[in-house]
């Protein structure tokens, strides 16, 4: 069973407005860490108020029993939102927060001035990153001034804003409110700790009101967790299990963290124990499973490289991704003047829900790839749709989050390593990158753009749906904005800055010599001056595509060129689903127009078009034009993008050989070997004729037995035997 002293973050001292007065001595008792607090809930075990007995259960560790005398108490005082409110913190308690968050709504449907209901719905609102946690806060403080939980929630928010003087002010409150106000004091603490204070007076004042207060320690880990300082993070929560052994949160935590670097056996003996104590949240079970399924890998080591893929496609990725990670770690180390302490460990994940796992503890995670550290988690090109994914472009990403981190031992806001990531996808190939979305164009338009001195709220703290989206394009253009006014030397001075700890504040003073209010005005300039044409052409381009749309239906190609021509440059970012790009292809191709066909397609594909289908189209007709050479890039480019597709191997290893390059060849029918392929023979033969042509001999041989094996009278592969044999 979970220790009866250890809550949730924020909930280890419950809001004594929603309490029996029967529950208050006891739930003082608890919160400064006196153990007769056992013998108190035991005592409430007894009372024959439903809602006390439910506390004493409660309190004693007895979930199952809480639940039920919770149940029966709120349907003994169904106008009463007092103990929905508790019954919502018990579920909380028990790793179930939606439950929780329906029973924080029911009570503000019951009474919508219920003030601690509010802060239930904030807490919820906190946990899952959403902007609204300020707004239900300050409502629960509009309605009563004393419920300091609210207050810190507010301190909690700005914290993870990395807004170090708000979080300190709203802590302060909590504490003029309340002086014993244990999170409030955790929080300013861990700004101490932030800012690399080995000591913090605000640590002594905790351990003054509970000597066994370990959720001081977890809440800073929590804190040092989400700025990527995974290897801090993890010391403080065994801190915190030194304080109270059985918190078994902060274990949970730890494993989680120690599986973020890599380190699955102690990873697993921390998540087995908070289990085997009672712990059983999701993450620690998806995580333990999650483990259990490495068996289904393969590992691949180098001097500077770990490679894990899963063992069904491992022969089939290996080959292209150990080239990807080799190329962008060489280049990382010359262009950022660095060199990694070790190697970097990058793993593959054939299925979606398994590296939201890996990176989460569950599924929902809409990200592609995740850092820590040295470690580099991401979807392989299989878990999703051909051309909705570009592996190479999220490879190079996060390698930049690794030579970053490392280089500022974790001490950058976030804003700032995710622009750079985005910025360094663009330096690697102009067709990758953050494209200008609708969402950025609405962002623009509306001046929804943040500060860079607030722009890490938009990854935090979301106010709209599509602000980290849009989050992500401001920071990756001013970095791009940056590179172009000054040069790239002041991205790597950057680097320096945030690794000694300057705020962003101060690094804009220093490297730009201007106040960060007039380096945001030069940037909403420039970004406005580089997509005025877009912005102020979207609403027609929307009308328009419409139009070409319904013209495409009905085969009215003149109409589709007219006014596909005419809209295409007002918007040419846009190469997702039903693009002007390929309206147009397919209307000179129905007009017999392939020149104009290749034209389209290849602005398609320079911009950043990743269709796969559509960009093999494009390659036959670079193909049928003779330009053998462009056709070969246009079909590497899918390579990097979605590499399961026999009919790609079969061209790109026949235009290798016609190329003269058969080593690349070999790479392809290699790979068609790997997949497998649905003719074996063909496919075995394909990879014997180009060792051949690389004068690989011994293995051409293996390989043209291997197909002969798949079909014995194979004469293609007869005859090559035979010249083999003259060979040898």
């Amino acid at each position: 069973m979970i220790n009866k002293f250890s809550l949730l973050a924020l909930v280890a001292f419950p809001l004594l407005a929603q309490l029996p007065p029967a529950v208050e001595p006891c739930e003082q008792l608890r919160h400064h860490g006196d153990a007769r607090a056992a013998a108190c809930y035991q005592n409430l075990t007894h009372s024959k108020d439903l809602a006390v007995e439910a506390e004493g259960y409660w309190g004693i560790g007895n979930y199952k029993t809480a639940n039920d005398m919770f149940r029966d108490a709120v349907k003994a005082k169904p106008k009463d939102p007092a103990p929905l409110v508790r019954w919502g913190y018990l579920y909380l308690d028990h790793w179930q927060p939606s439950i929780a968050s329906d029973c924080f709504s029911d009570a503000v449907a019951l009474d919508d001035k219920y003030g601690p209901a509010y802060v239930g719905l904030a807490q919820m609102a906190a946990d899952g990153y959403s902007a609204k946690a300020i707004e239900f806060a300050r409502r629960a403080l509009g309605i009563d001034p004393r419920l300091y939980h609210a207050q810190e929630v507010l301190a909690r928010v700005a914290l993870e804003d990395n807004n170090e003087a708000k979080a300190a002010e709203e802590a302060k409150k909590a504490l003029d409110i309340t002086p014993d106000a244990l999170d409030a004091m955790a929080i300013l603490a861990t700004i101490d700790w932030l800012a690399d204070k080995k000591d913090s007076p605000w640590l002594q004042k905790i351990l003054k009101v509970n000597p066994h207060y370990g959720e001081a320690y977890d809440i800073a880990g929590h804190y040092f967790v989400i700025n990527r300082r995974y290897e801090e993070g993890i010391a403080f929560y065994r801190k915190a299990l030194e304080l109270d052994p059985q918190l078994q949160k902060a274990r949970s935590a730890l494993g989680l963290n120690l599986m973020r670097l890599g380190r699955e056996d102690e990873a697993r003996a921390a998540l087995e124990q908070a289990w085997n104590a009672g712990y059983q949240s999701d993450e620690t079970k998806n995580t333990l499973t999650l483990i259990d399924s490495y068996k289904k890998y393969d590992t691949f080591r180098t001097p500077t490289t770990v490679l894990k893929l899963g063992k069904q496609e491992s022969a089939l990725l290996r080959p292209y991704f150990q080239a990807e990670l080799d190329r962008a770690l060489a280049t990382y180390e010359k262009k950022y003047k660095y060199k990694l302490p070790g190697p970097v460990q990058l793993e593959v994940y054939p299925n979606h829900p398994d590296f939201e796992v890996r990176t989460m503890g569950m599924p929902g995670l809409g990200a592609l790839g995740v850092t820590f550290d040295s470690v580099v988690a991401m979807d392989s090109p299989n878990s999703r749709k051909p051309g909705t994914f570009h592996w190479d472009s999220t490879l190079w990403h996060e390698l930049s989050h690794v030579y970053v981190l490392n280089m500022t031992r974790s001490r950058v806001p976030r804003w700032f390593t995710e622009g750079l990531a985005v910025y360094e996808e663009t330096a690697a190939s102009p067709a990758w990158g953050d494209r200008l979305d609708p969402d950025a164009i609405e962002a623009i338009r509306t001046k929804k753009l943040l500060s860079i001195s607030d722009i890490d709220r938009g990854f935090i703290h979301p106010a709209y749906p599509a602000q980290v989206v849009v989050s992500y394009y401001q920071a990756g253009k001013i970095c791009n904005f940056i590179e172009q006014k000054w040069g790239a030397d002041k991205l790597l001075a950057m680097i320096r800055d945030y690794a000694e700890l300057k705020p962003t504040r101060e690094v804009i003073e220093l490297e730009f010599k201007m106040k960060p209010e007039e380096f945001d005005r030069q940037f909403i300039a420039w970004i406005e001056a580089q997509t005025k044409r877009t912005v102020d052409g979207f609403d027609d381009w929307k009308k328009t595509i419409k139009r070409i749309s319904e013209y495409a239906k009905e085969k009215q190609w003149d109409d589709v060129i007219r006014e596909g021509v005419r809209i295409r440059d007002l918007y040419p970012d846009y190469v997702e689903a039903a693009s002007v790009y390929e309206f147009l292809a397919d209307a000179y191709l129905a007009k017999g127009e392939k020149d104009k066909e290749m034209a389209e397609l290849a602005r398609y594909s320079k911009i950043g078009g990743r269709n796969p289908v559509t960009l093999k189209q494009l390659a036959q007709l670079q193909s049928d034009a003779g330009q053998k050479r462009e056709a070969a890039a246009t079909l590497e480019r899918i390579n990097l993008i979605y590499p399961k597709d026999e009919d790609l191997h079969k061209r790109l290893g026949a235009l290798y050989l016609e190329l003269n390059n058969p080593t690349a060849a070999v790479r392809e029918f290699a790979a068609l070997v790997a997949m497998p392929p649905i003719d074996p023979a063909g496919a075995h033969y394909e990879l014997a004729r180009a060792l051949k042509r690389a004068n690989r001999i011994e293995e051409a041989t293996d390989e043209v037995l291997s197909s002969l094996e798949a079909a014995p009278n194979f004469k293609p592969a007869q005859r090559l035997l035979l010249e083999l044999n003259v060979k040898q």
